[in-house]
C-alpha cells in the first residue's frame, strides 16, 4: 500500500464521523447531504493525494472539501438556505484548504449530537441501528449488513429511508433536553454496545480488533454517562465496555490470532481499566435499578477477578447469563450462555441449549453459533460433527486473523 493510500485509509478511520457530524451540523441536520459530501471528499483525496502529496492536516484538507461539495450540490439543486449561506461564509473565511480544525470537545460534541439525530424515536429502531453504525460508528454497508443479519440490499435501502426521514420529518440535530433523555438513552445506549460490538471482533478485514471503533465506543459511552450520572444503565454499558476492553492486549497473539479467553497472559490486562470498570459497576448496582448492561458488566468483572483460568466462577457466570436471558433474551444470550454452561457442566448441557435455536432462518449465517458449536461438539468428542460445524464458521468469516484461528482449531480436531 502506497503512503497516500495508507494516509487516506487513516484519515477514513480517524475523521470520518467527526467531519461528517460537524458537516452535519452545519447543513442544519442534513445527515444524507453531509454523508455524500464527505464521501466525495474522501474520493478526491484517493485521486489527488497520490499526486499531489498528502496535506500536512488530513482532516482539515477533507472538511474543506466536503464543504464545498455541499456547497455545490445545494447550489445545483437551488436549494438556498441559511445552511447554504453559513458554509459559503466559511468558505470566504477559509483562505486556504488547509485550516484548522474545529474545536469539538465536551459534552456537546458534534458526534453526540449526530448520535442522538441517529437514534431519534421517529425511526424504527432497525433504521436507527443501521444509520448509527454506518455514519456515527463509520462501518461500510456490507460491514452493517453482516452485523445485523440482513442483506446488504436491505441495509442500503433500509439506510436511504432514514436519511430521508431525518430529513422531510425536520429532526433536530441536537443532544435532547434533560425531560426527554431518559426516554431516549436506551437506544442510544444499545447501538453504543454494537459500534464496540463490530470493534471487539471486526466482522471483516486483516485484524481481530479495530481498535478506533472500540474506543469511540467507549467515548461515547463516558459522554452519555456524563450527561446522565445517576442512569443506572448508562453506567453498566461504560463498566462492561471498560472491564471488556482491559482484555484487549492479551487477545491476540503475537502473530495476531486470536487468544481464547481461558488462555490469555491475565498479567496484560489493563489493570487501570479493570478498576475503573469495577468501581463504575459498583456505583451502578448501588442505584438498585438492575439491568442488561449491569448484568453483562458483572460476568466481565467477575472474569476481570479471577487470578486464573481455574479460579474463574463460572457457575455464577452462568446464572447470571441466565437472568441476562429474562431480561433481554436474545439468540445471541443464548450462544454465550451455552459457552458458560460448558465450562461450568459440561459441553452436553451447553449443545442442548444450543439446539433450541435450531431453525431459526436468521441464524443460518450467523458465525459465532457455528463456532460455538464446533467448539462444545470437539469438548464432547464428537469430532465429525465439530468438522461440519467447524468448516460452516470459517465459510461465514470475513475476518483473516479470526478464520486463521478458526483453521487451526478445525485441523486439530480432525488429528484427533
Amino acid at each position: 500500500m502506497t503512503e497516500a493510500a495508507e494516509a487516506v485509509e487513516r484519515a477514513y478511520r480517524e475523521e470520518w464521523t467527526a467531519l461528517l457530524a460537524t458537516l452535519a451540523g452545519q447543513l442544519g441536520g442534513d445527515v444524507g447531504l453531509a454523508e455524500d459530501a464527505v464521501a466525495e471528499a474522501f474520493t478526491a483525496a484517493v485521486a489527488e493525494w497520490p499526486t499531489r502529496g498528502v496535506p500536512s492536516r488530513p482532516g482539515a484538507w477533507l472538511t474543506t472539501v466536503a464543504r464545498r461539495r455541499a456547497i455545490d450540490r445545494m447550489r445545483r439543486e437551488a436549494t438556498r438556505s441559511a445552511a447554504l449561506d453559513r458554509l459559503e461564509t466559511l468558505m470566504r473565511d477559509d483562505d486556504t484548504t488547509d485550516p484548522e480544525p474545529p474545536d469539538r470537545s465536551g459534552v456537546d460534541d458534534d458526534r453526540l449530537r449526530l448520535l442522538f439525530t441517529c437514534c431519534h424515536p421517529a425511526l424504527a429502531l432497525e433504521a436507527r441501528v443501521a444509520l448509527t453504525l454506518r455514519v456515527v460508528g463509520g462501518l461500510e454497508v456490507p460491514e452493517v449488513s453482516r452485523a445485523l443479519l440482513t442483506t446488504e440490499t436491505t441495509m442500503y435501502q433500509r439506510l436511504v429511508r432514514a436519511k430521508r426521514k431525518i430529513k422531510t420529518a425536520r429532526i433536530p440535530y441536537r443532544v435532547p433536553g434533560a425531560e426527554e433523555l431518559p426516554d431516549r438513552v436506551h437506544g442510544v445506549l444499545h447501538v453504543i454496545h454494537l459500534v464496540y460490538t463490530e470493534g471487539h471482533v471486526a466482522s471483516s478485514g486483516d485484524d481481530l480488533v479495530r481498535v478506533d471503533l472500540c474506543r469511540e465506543a467507549i467515548r461515547l459511552s463516558r459522554l452519555v454517562v456524563e450527561l446522565l450520572p445517576a442512569d443506572s444503565e448508562a453506567l453498566g454499558l461504560l463498566a462492561f465496555l471498560l472491564l471488556t476492553d482491559a482484555r484487549r492486549p492479551a487477545r491476540t497473539d503475537a502473530a495476531g490470532l486470536p487468544v481464547a479467553l481461558e488462555d490469555q497472559d491475565r498479567g496484560r490486562w489493563d489493570q487501570a481499566a479493570v478498576s475503573e470498570g469495577t468501581a463504575i459497576l459498583e456505583r451502578a448496582l448501588g442505584l438498585r435499578s438492575p439491568g442488561p448492561f449491569q448484568v453483562q458488566a458483572a460476568i466481565a468483572a467477575l472474569h476481570a477477578e479471577a487470578p486464573h483460568r481455574d479460579a474463574t466462577d463460572w457457575p455464577q457466570i452462568a446464572a447470571l447469563y441466565g437472568e441476562l436471558s429474562r431480561l433481554a433474551p436474545s439468540p445471541v444470550v443464548t450462544i454465550n450462555r451455552a459457552a458458560a454452561l460448558a465450562m461450568a457442566d459440561g459441553p452436553h448441557v451447553a449443545l442442548a441449549l444450543l439446539a433450541d435455536l435450531d431453525g431459526d432462518e436468521r441464524l443460518e449465517r450467523y458465525q459465532p453459533l457455528h463456532a460455538t458449536r464446533a467448539e462444545l461438539l470437539a469438548r464432547a468428542g464428537d469430532a465429525d460433527g465439530a468438522a461440519i460445524a467447524y468448516r460452516r464458521a470459517i465459510e461465514l468469516t470475513q475476518n483473516a486473523a479470526e478464520r486463521a484461528a478458526l483453521e487451526a482449531r478445525s485441523r486439530r480436531v480432525r488429528r484427533t
